[in-house]
């Protein structure tokens, strides 16, 4: 498995899980090309390459002579010599993301099959200046999937896998990991959030970015603080993301630690909490949510929820990408350029609550059903796993 950063790292996961239901035997190695791979170990999912976060998240730009600072060649050089090694042992690899893990999968030499998650065909039509492009994917991205060691492509819908099937490419409309598992467990820590407008707060899963966005957060919702209405803010924080530098935001913008089983905070009759991976948990009580996040912002409009965007100064979340989502989501995002904007948002958004069947249809269109992984796993064991069918890596 290779993949570039945390939603790719949890895509990756699912199918994995899945595929291990249709073959237990399989021995799997994971590489994350950005992060530590905490989704993989979560798992027990080897490592091939020990992970290293460093400060752009993957989202280079401006970062990239941080990330040189802190040792990213280096880490690309470990990288690239422990696939060299692996694909001396004759196995198969998928690479889930964008073209950095085709590139690896593609120069190992070994049999191999692509999830694509960066990229869709709603961006493209949603946007004047590409909608003369043939495709979203460049040509040198088709030329990776078409070659004959690439079994299978996934695109993340049904519009892209379309698109895609104008060129030889082996490619299965399957549909969308990032739609899977994403059920509340049966008890949870949130039951007894007490009444008031529920608000899950998404700021990221990028150190140090995460910690800038949370800081832009709490400002926004301050302009909320003020209204007769009583909010509920649920702040869904990600896996490896120290809680302390987010509470001195907190009590630095006036909120009181209040005594409960998680990380609480009370600002008149409004509260707010942290939750330690608690995203699941956090979409299934939200009316809406405020986000500063990649995947997560797609898996709450899968979801049939209504998003607001507060823009950022990045590496990951800045205005620009903001934008691009916002083509890519439809109708299900409102994206503020100003975010002393979001009080009179929240209460646009809180008058049409009662009637979302636009933001659930919206969602299912642009993010598919659960259930992909399982239907990726099957294809993955008919065309990449049957060993009998697959050259060795050369």
């Amino acid at each position: 498995m290779i993949s570039n950063g945390h939603g790719e790292d949890e895509v990756a996961v699912r199918i994995l899980i899945a595929l291990k239901q249709l073959q237990p035997a399989l021995n799997i190695q994971a590489l994350s090309l950005v992060g530590v791979g905490h989704a993989y170990q979560h798992q027990g999912i080897p490592l091939l390459v020990k992970g290293q976060a460093l400060p752009s998240g993957g989202f280079l730009g401006r970062s990239l002579g941080r990330d040189l600072q802190r040792g990213l060649w280096h880490l690309m050089q470990r990288q690239i010599t422990a696939v060299a090694q692996w694909s001396q042992s004759e196995g198969v690899i998928m690479a889930v993301g964008d073209i950095v893990p085709l590139l690896f999968a593609t120069w190992s030499g070994c049999p191999f099959a692509f999830v694509g998650t960066a990229k869709s065909e709603y961006w493209r039509t949603n946007h004047g200046r590409l909608s003369l492009r043939q495709s979203i994917y460049w040509p040198w991205e088709r030329g990776l999937m078409a070659q004959a060691r690439c079994r299978g492509v996934f695109p993340r819908d049904q519009i892209t896998a379309t698109h895609l099937q104008r060129w030889p490419i082996p490619v299965f409309d399957c549909g969308n990991p990032m739609m899977d598992d994403l059920e509340p467990t049966k008890e949870s820590s949130l039951d007894s959030l007490p009444p008031g407008l529920k608000i899950l707060l998404l700021p990221g899963s990028h150190v140090p970015e995460v910690f800038a966005n949370w800081q832009v957060m709490v400002r926004a919702i301050a302009t909320l603080l003020q209204n007769p209405q009583i909010y509920i803010f649920i702040g869904a924080i990600s896996p490896g993301i120290e809680l302390d530098p987010l509470q001195r935001t907190l009590v630095h913008q006036g909120w009181g630690p209040v005594t409960a089983s998680l990380p609480t905070y009370q600002y008149g009759q409004h509260r707010l909490l942290l939750v330690p991976d608690g995203f699941r948990e956090g979409l299934h009580y939200a009316d809406m949510v405020v986000a500063m996040a990649g995947t997560a912002t797609e898996q709450a409009v899968g979801l049939g929820k209504p998003v607001i965007t507060l823009p950022g100064k990045g590496p990951q979340f800045t205005p620009k990408f903001a934008a691009t989502q916002a083509r890519l989501l439809g109708r299900s995002i409102y994206r503020l350029t100003d975010p002393q904007a979001l009080s009179a948002t929240v209460s646009t958004l809180q008058a049409m609550l009662p009637d979302p069947q636009h933001w659930i249809d919206n969602g299912r269109r642009r993010m598919g059903t659960p259930g992909a992984a399982l239907r990726i796993a099957h294809c993955l064991q008919t065309y990449l796993l049957d060993v009998a069918e697959n050259p060795p890596c050369s």
